[in-house]
């Protein structure tokens, strides 16, 4: 009972990795799309590049 204990989590734990492994070769467009889609937000993201100059005086 000990080993059946021991031997079905790590079963079930190989089969959900077996599993993410055949989603990834099964839909590998849709892992592409995001990487596009994130890539522009990174672009907007990043700031200007204006002069980090003294502020303008107060009146």
């Amino acid at each position: 009972m000990a080993i059946l204990a021991v031997l079905i989590p790590l079963l079930m734990l190989g089969v959900v990795l077996v599993l993410g492994r055949y989603e990834e070769l099964l839909l590998p467009q849709e892992d592409a799309e995001r990487r596009e889609a994130a890539a522009p937000a990174a672009v907007a993201a990043t700031p200007s590049p204006a002069p980090a100059g003294t502020p303008a005086p107060s009146p």
